[in-house]
């Protein structure tokens, strides 16, 4: 019987392990070295080294993983990891245009740009060129806000939350604002009405129910400590039915008979009537100052399209209030959502070409038949990268704007549905496929819904549609 030769053990212990200075003197790390700097090097390879002597202790280490220059791949595959940035483009298919988690709007190309080229170098933020002394960094997009809403002054917080509650502070602190119990609204974040009212030292005084409020709750509430009326655009909900409220209007009269000044919040705040696109209607800012409203608070990042910042536009005083209470300083935008903002802005100035230009609204207004199109060429490869365990139709499906924009409204949208081709275990396999697609370099996110992973092409533009093509191959492997 022949005798049977020893298995040699290829198990690495601590011995095999090179110490740092060693390690560090591989030509290959060097190279490392030179290209990034011994700080960050030598970090992670005294981590990597702890990490596989912590394994080498318990048995656990080949040794296949320390011999050669298996130790510089997984030194350098290290340091690229800890360069890669957190924040990384991905391509959004979950059929929500303004998705709060996906960063909410794409910036256009122009507000892109005029980034670029002023982010370089100095720039005027506070200096004021025809004068040559200190200028005022609001100065840079007051006049467009102005000239675009109809309203005689307004300046720019870093969020519409802050822009809210700054209105509140600066205009009633240590007073009463009267406020419809329907339009109490939480938004995301756990962003609620009456803490708002009560961080901005304010006391919120509900009147009507939440279904119908009227024009004598208002009057019956003001009293000697009435600050502010404020109406609150329920943009993340509807309640239908047996309804009343009072319009910006209604509320200015009143407001106003009583020398107190009315302030809303439209949180989405297009500046553009959708309707001239198909889209449904959506209150805008110029709407509101021309009812009556003192203040109008309103989002840069949402149906605007630009960048993430607070917008406050109204009269004069009131915006004076606001822009010299002390938490302003405190809640001011900085120069890069300036800047985008700015270049958002004057898109707006050539209204024709807008939907051309402004992606927002370009996704919005994407023709259904283009998206079908698009379904209908993506199809065959995808269903090549995921046979034989999955297979992948065309489907029919209904997207949504987001962020709280027209809740109840639908966009009609089209897309490709993944279903697993074996019943059993079919939620975990759309789950492993989700996270597939979430790892492949540019990350793809769909949705799962009715045991299928939907992907609503509305948002995917030639250039995304390209890269996603690209990936199929590597989406193949990934789930092999």
């Amino acid at each position: 019987m022949p005798q049977t030769l020893p298995v040699p053990d290829t198990r690495a212990t601590p011995k095999d392990l090179p110490a740092i200075d060693r390690l560090l003197r591989q030509p290959a790390v060097a190279a490392l070295i030179a290209e990034h700097g011994h700080t960050l090097v030598a970090g992670e390879a005294r981590a990597l080294l702890e990490a596989l002597r912590a394994r080498a202790r318990v048995g656990e280490l080949p040794a296949a993983e320390v011999g050669g220059d298996a130790l510089a791949r997984a030194l350098a595959a290290r340091v690229d990891a800890r360069l890669a940035p957190r924040m990384r483009a991905v391509i959004n298919l979950t059929g929500t245009v303004l998705h709060t988690n996906l960063g909410r709007a794409v910036l256009a190309e122009a507000a892109l740009g005029h980034l670029l080229a002023t982010m370089a170098g100095p720039n005027n933020l506070e200096y004021d060129l025809a004068g040559g002394g200190r200028g005022d960094r609001d100065s840079l997009v007051e006049g467009l806000l102005c000239e675009l809403t109809g309203a005689e002054a307004a300046t720019v917080v870093n969020n519409n939350a802050a822009a809210v509650l700054l209105t509140i502070a600066a205009l009633a602190a240590g007073r009463e604002v009267i406020v419809s119990r329907g339009e109490l609204v939480e938004i995301g974040g756990s962003f609620r009405m009456p803490d708002v009212m009560a961080s901005a030292g304010a006391t919120l005084v509900e009147v009507g129910t939440t279904n119908r409020t009227h024009a004598h709750d208002y009057e019956r509430a003001i009293g000697p400590r009435s600050a502010l009326l404020m109406k609150v655009h329920t943009s993340n909900y509807a309640v239908q039915g047996f309804t009343a409220a009072v319009d910006e209007a209604e509320l200015a009269r009143i407001a106003h008979a009583h020398a107190l000044p009315v302030a809303t919040d439209l949180g989405s705040g297009a500046l553009v009537d959708m309707t001239a696109w198909g889209l449904p209607r959506e209150p805008t800012p110029q709407d509101k100052i021309a009812a009556g409203c003192d203040v109008v608070t309103f989002s840069g990042d949402k149906l605007l399209g630009g960048p993430q910042a607070g917008l406050i536009v109204g009269r004069r005083d009131a915006i004076e209030r606001i822009r010299r209470f002390p938490l302003k300083r405190a809640l001011r935008v900085g120069k890069l959502p300036l800047a985008a903002l700015e270049a958002t802005l004057r898109l707006y100035l050539r209204p024709e070409r807008l939907a051309q230009e402004l992606p927002t609204l370009r996704l919005l207004t994407r023709p259904l038949d283009a998206i079908r199109a698009q379904a209908q060429a993506l199809q065959p490869a995808l269903q090549a990268a995921l046979a034989p365990r999955f297979t992948v139709e065309g489907v029919e499906l209904l997207g949504q704007i987001g962020s709280g924009s027209l809740p109840v409204e639908r966009l009609p949208s089209a897309g490709l549905a993944i279903a697993p081709a074996a019943k059993k275990g079919a939620g975990r396999a759309l789950e492993a496929l989700a996270a597939a697609l979430r790892a492949l370099p540019r990350p793809v996110i769909g949705r799962i819904a009715d045991d299928r992973l939907l992907l609503d092409l509305r948002a995917l533009e030639d250039a995304d549609c390209a890269v996603f093509s690209m990936q199929l191959g590597q989406l193949g492997q990934r789930i092999d």
